[in-house]
């Protein structure tokens, strides 16, 4: 080979930075946290469940005795109110 082509330079692959991978990478990761945040789509808040009688008296009552009453529930919170299971009612002796 002449000098002429051995001071000559390989053109130089063009690759990805990996500074140029980790911002992208850093920039998506952030996008993905604001997305759950965010992207509940239940309009934000606090839901607070509210409920007309905390306590139900019906004084004496014989054993196996059916009795039926009705409570009224609502969601005085300014979020949207979602159960994850099926509501109960927990019935206390002497309460």
């Amino acid at each position: 080979m002449s000098k002429k082509y051995k001071n000559r330079q390989r053109p130089q692959k063009r690759t990805i930075s990996p500074l140029i991978l980790l911002i992208g990478g850093g920039l998506l990761l952030i996008a993905a946290a604001l997305f759950i945040a965010f992207g509940s789509g239940d309009g934000g808040g606090t839901p607070t469940l509210a409920v007309d009688q905390e306590v139900i008296d019906y004084g004496d009552v014989k054993l196996e005795t059916n009795l039926t009453f009705a409570v009224k529930v609502t969601n005085t919170g300014d979020g949207t109110l979602r159960f994850r299971e099926e509501p109960y009612i927990e019935v206390r002796e002497g309460c």
